[in-house]
């Protein structure tokens, strides 16, 4: 059974599969990637037909499945080349379709389990976040629009593209929600002189953010609290929002939009930078879902549009990434690969393999799947940003000329 459902989704390079009894069987039409995996134990043979978004990712955390030529990196590319064969499948059509009335049930985030959710992975060890990530610890997208420029030099482009849409000017008020390490929220008040508040539910990067804040001089103008977006009532000039949204949860999504118009003044602008879909409204990835991100989903356009237009709101610019994030993932592995001894001895070979497959696997989702990276940019009133988008250029540049002046 395992090989007449392998024969039929392997649409792309060479699968060699090696049994348990040694036996070797290839799949797929040929070429690259040429990959050969081995499967330990029997009973992964139904798991991998009943559900291979969750048992394949389980097995290669367990060791019961092992790449034996190739590399994690070359398998999960075979893997997403033949996900549109994987889909038509009838068992997976079936798994799909009793799985979608629970989608909203995984994705209900009331207060006390939105606390639980950003805990279970961004409460994680800071020393773990430090061996791959950029020194600003900007756990998002990077942004590469010449396509040769460093993860440092992306990353402080992704805060000078995201600081331009927002049109600042020194002394305003700015909402940072989700704001993480700190990193944007000290740009903005730094690059703008304006004040910001930082809001986010993980105690970890909470205390993080709060020292950088201390050390840098910019305690009275970058301020961060332990706070759900639901729990906020003040009125800003600028509300900003990077890579938070994924764990908001579509039942909330009407909510969040009311709230954030409700906290925009008048003339204000909110920007929304977050993964979502191409295609229509889907699940989450089961094995993302239990593993990385309890609770998260990447939205299709259409449902985030739907409730931005039911809360009143002007979409003034919408901009889409598609490999961006790909990039920024395939250097995060890189990455976590150089320094995994180190990782090892934080936690285990178990966390290791987990990591590595969820770096290289959202890798190859953007490369290959549905995914990309949306900037939403939202106003109260139709004139609150110009007409036209040269003003986003001409801010980067300004910012840049000014950074290479200091230099």
């Amino acid at each position: 059974m395992l090989s007449a459902f392998l024969s039929r989704i392997v649409q792309a390079g060479e699968l060699t599969v090696i049994t348990p009894s040694g036996k070797r069987q290839c799949f797929g039409p040929g070429g690259a990637p040429s990959v050969t995996v081995r499967l330990h134990h029997r009973a992964l043979y139904r798991k991998l037909i009943i559900n291979p978004d969750l048992y394949l990712g389980e097995a290669y955390m367990d060791g019961t499945l092992t790449v034996e030529e190739g590399s994690l990196r070359d398998f999960l590319d075979l893997c997403t080349a033949s996900v549109e064969a994987l889909d038509r499948h009838p068992m997976q059509r079936l798994r799909q379709r009793l799985g979608r009335p629970l989608r909203y049930l995984q994705q209900y985030n009331p207060l006390g389990r939105s606390r639980a959710n950003v805990a279970h992975h961004y409460d994680l060890s800071a020393e773990l976040f430090d061996l791959f990530l950029d020194a600003d610890r900007q756990y998002s997208c990077a942004y590469f629009p010449d396509g040769n420029e460093s993860l440092e030099q992306a990353q402080e482009k992704k805060k000078r593209h995201l600081a331009a849409k927002l049109l600042l000017q020194p002394g305003m008020r700015v909402l940072d929600i989700g704001s993480g390490w700190g990193g944007l929220a000290l740009h903005i008040a730094e690059s703008a002189g304006a004040r910001v508040k930082g809001i986010t539910l993980s105690e970890e990067q909470l205390h993080v953010a709060q020292q950088r804040a201390v050390r840098s001089g910019l305690g009275e103008r970058a301020r961060f609290e332990l706070l759900d977006y639901r729990a906020e009532h003040e009125v800003y000039d600028r509300i900003v929002s990077v890579g938070m949204f994924e764990h908001v949860g579509v039942s909330h999504y009407g909510g969040f939009f009311r709230t954030l118009k409700g906290l925009l003044k008048p003339n204000g602008v909110a920007l929304i930078h977050a993964i979502g879909r191409m295609e229509p409204p889907g699940q989450t990835n089961p094995w993302l879902r239990k593993y990385i991100f309890p609770g998260g989903y990447c939205p299709a356009l259409s449902e985030v549009l739907a409730a931005v237009e039911k809360a009143g709101l002007w979409v003034t610019d919408i901009e889409v990434l598609r490999l961006d994030y790909a990039e920024t993932l395939r250097e995060w592995a890189r990455r976590f690969a150089a320094n995994r001894e180190q990782v090892r001895a934080f936690y285990d070979e178990r966390f290791c393999r987990m990591w590595e497959f969820y770096l290289n696997m959202c890798e190859m989702a953007f490369r290959n799947g549905p995914i990309m990276v949306f900037q939403i940019q939202l106003t109260r009133q139709r004139d609150a940003v110009p007409s036209h988008r040269n003003y986003i250029a001409d801010w980067e540049h300004a910012l840049e000329n000014d950074a290479n002046e200091v230099a």
